[in-house]
């Protein structure tokens, strides 16, 4: 009998085929579903996940704990999906493109550009993440997708799916090169592109808070124009973008009486390099150097005042303002600013005048960014961090301004493409600006070494300070790293296996509660502590009476999680303390979870 030979069907089979047409989608994504060996395997494998002590860093002991999570990010979305449901604020990730380049990788094998089911594949690849990825985010939280024309209408109509359109926010415009550096990436060489996208989604919009009020500064050259405008003396060798907060270091003296003080500057850009090299054929620093020399006039030796300025900003790469008030000379008492950039010693600017700039708002007259974001700086992006990876990598700037888009210093941000750990590095960096409290869950697999050779190392670097090729020192932010590796449990419903799961959790456990510090550890049962906090965890039932007692001088809230067969809380048993803990059975707690997300 034909599908399609109505004529011939049973009433009973009419009804079934109009019920299958009802069910179909109207409207939306429609793709074919392709297998993933990594999925396939929790029918016959539980993920857990296991610590390597070794890749611990603690820097800061009364502060929260970042993640690193070694494995298929399938496996540890399964494993968070236990430990953090509905707890994440911020999920930003950075997906493979789907470009044919060999940058997606299905079924241990790289796409190709010309599979019939390139889309189809990527689709389902991302389909199940964002899913797992969704049980995550609080109702007030976010996520955002870095993603380029390849797929951009394909994860519309997902996350449309997914998240529910009426949850959208907005695609970004991410400026991530100027027209005339443009690569050829495989669009139309006539029509250059130089921009990528950044598609963001609400859990849930009626909860969502409203994006901060996040400006950049008007860039230099703009200003200047306006000075024009107003007959202000002006001069300048180099154009800067981007101006960012001005940090008091120090004041010198010049030899003479006259004071140098010193200004750093976070955040800058060159937009373009001064032209006077090319005109006078020097060489770049000397150039720099000339000009340097020309505008301090000073009875005092000029190479004097040169080495005292540069002994004190060093060789750190990084902006500085020096304001320089003469006590003598023909400059008597007036006031220069330079704009120096200290690694080569060169100076980038210099403006006359800098009393007229403060009235005219020292440069900080804003504009509202909205949804072109054109002032990031991916210049020498490959290296941040002091890891190089010569493609995939996002600017730390693009990072830390999302996370500032946000109205909170104490978010929990997760980023399950993690790869070279931009995202972690932004986080730690933008705390130390801000005094923020934020913590980062990174989760990455370890294809060609990119989590041992790469991740780790950066998060190490940012946290405890390296020294660039160079011999530069940059200094650490400090902060605390536990790593991790998925691992996996047999998912046969036996006793014996559900014993094995409820030993092979304890990271689990700790990682749900916060707390990694060992108190106590028995063959019968373990207990971990935070600032503030306590966890239990109990392999043996028997042991009820010698944990109460463990515990009965102890302060503080506790999480006691007990082995059971079925699902007892065992609620009898703890009835003396019951205003001092918070009971939970184990393996089946854990098992609900993963019935549910690999049913």
């Amino acid at each position: 009998m034909g599908k399609n030979n109505y004529q011939s069907w049973s009433k009973t089979d009419l009804i079934k085929e109009i019920e299958r047409l009802k069910e179909r989608k109207k409207y939306g994504l429609v793709w074919e579903d392709k297998p993933e060996d990594v999925v396939k395997i929790c029918r016959d494998k539980l993920p857990v996940v296991k610590e390597v002590k070794s890749k611990e860093i603690i820097t800061a002991k009364n502060k929260p704990v970042n993640l690193l999570i070694e494995g298929d990010n399938y496996h540890s979305l399964s494993v968070l999906n236990y430990t953090h449901e509905r707890k994440v604020d911020v999920i930003y990730i950075d997906p493979p493109y789907n470009t044919g380049n060999n940058d997606f990788i299905f079924n241990d094998k790289y796409v190709d550009p010309e599979d019939g089911y390139r889309h189809s594949k990527w689709l389902s690849f991302m389909e199940k993440r964002l899913r797992l990825a969704k049980n995550l985010l609080r109702d007030t939280g976010m996520i955002f997708i870095s993603i380029d024309d390849n797929e951009l209408a394909q994860i519309k109509l997902l996350c449309d799916e997914i998240f529910i359109e009426k949850n959208f926010i907005n695609v970004i415009s991410v400026k991530s090169k100027n027209i005339a550096g443009a690569s050829g990436g495989g669009e139309d060489k006539r029509l250059k592109k130089n921009i990528e996208y950044l598609i963001c989604y609400a859990k849930n919009y009626e909860s969502f808070r409203r994006f901060n009020a996040t400006y950049k500064k008007t860039d230099l050259i703009s200003y200047i124009n306006a000075m024009r405008e107003k007959n202000i003396s002006w001069k300048y060798t180099t154009v800067i973008v981007n101006f960012g907060k001005k940090v008091y270091l120090k004041t010198i003296k010049d030899g003479s009486g006259g004071d140098i003080r010193i200004f750093e500057h976070k955040d800058y850009r060159i937009e373009s390099i001064n032209s006077l090299a090319k005109k006078e054929k020097l060489s770049e620093e000397a150039a720099h150097r000339k000009y340097f020399d020309s505008i301090i006039t000073t009875s005092a030796a000029q190479s004097s005042i040169r080495k005292r300025v540069w002994d004190a900003v060093g060789d750190k790469d990084t902006l500085y303002s020096i304001e320089y008030i003469p006590r003598s000379g023909r400059n008597k008492n007036k006031l220069t600013t330079l704009f120096y950039l200290g690694e080569k010693k060169r100076l980038v600017t210099w403006l006359k005048d800098t009393a007229e700039l403060d009235k005219q708002g020292d440069m900080e007259r804003k504009e509202l960014y909205g949804t072109l974001w054109d002032g990031i700086n991916w210049n020498n992006v490959n290296r941040e961090g002091g890891v190089g990876l010569s493609s995939g990598k996002k600017p730390v700037e693009l990072i830390k301004l999302i996370l500032k888009h946000l109205d909170q210093q104490d978010l929990l941000v997760l980023d399950f493409f993690a790869g070279s750990g931009t995202t972690g590095h932004a986080v730690l960096e933008l705390n130390k600006e801000d005094g923020g409290n934020r913590v980062f869950i990174l989760c990455t697999n370890n294809e060609n070494n990119i989590c041992t050779r790469v991740c780790y190392p950066r998060i190490e670097n940012t946290i405890k300070g390296y020294r660039t090729s160079k011999g530069k020192k940059v200094e650490g932010f400090g902060s605390n790293l536990k790593y991790f590796k998925t691992d996996f449990v047999d998912a046969e419903p036996t006793d014996k296996n559900k014993k094995k799961l409820t030993e092979q959790a304890t990271e689990m456990l700790c990682i749900k509660e916060g707390t990694f510090e060992p108190v106590l550890d028995k063959k019968e049962f373990k207990i971990f502590k935070n600032s503030d906090h306590y966890t239990g965890i109990m392999f043996d039932q028997l042991a009820i009476p010698e944990f109460k007692g463990a515990i009965k001088d102890v302060k503080g809230k506790f999480s006691v999680y007990v082995f059971s067969l079925s699902d007892e809380t065992f609620d009898e048993e703890f009835s003396d303390i019951k205003q001092k803990i918070k009971l939970a059975p184990i393996p089946e707690a854990i098992l609900r979870v993963y019935r549910r997300i690999f049913k």
